[in-house]
């Protein structure tokens, strides 16, 4: 089963494009992953990852989705690839979204 779910911070503006019977929105999405090296430091590792959709769910990135904003998002890796200008093969990684939602943060609360 291909299946993805990533939360993480929006990195850029939602590119939409209108296609004569479909949608699609382009973005890129940051995840964070921090541990304990073996120097007791802590280190801080950032993923950057393509997230495109199409459709409703297109529509609803284009309404939701803006840098910085924390979200959640599940779909599939998809891997493809194409001949460039300069007549080289480019691979791409990406993930196509299914559903796209806000990460809501909860202030912590003061301790009494």
């Amino acid at each position: 089963m291909n299946t993805v779910k990533l939360i993480g911070n929006v990195g850029n503006e939602v590119n939409l494009f209108n296609f004569d019977n479909a949608k699609k929105a382009a973005f890129s999405l940051a995840t964070d992953e921090v541990y304990i090296n073996k120097n007791n430091e802590e280190v801080k590792n950032t993923t950057w990852h393509k997230v495109v959709a199409w459709g409703k769910v297109a529509e609803v990135c284009a309404d939701l989705v803006s840098r910085g904003k924390l979200v959640s998002i599940q779909g599939k890796l998809n891997y493809r690839n194409y001949v460039n200008k300069e007549n080289k093969t480019v691979y791409v990684t990406e993930i196509v979204a299914y559903k796209v939602s806000e990460v809501e943060v909860k202030e912590p609360q003061p301790q009494q």
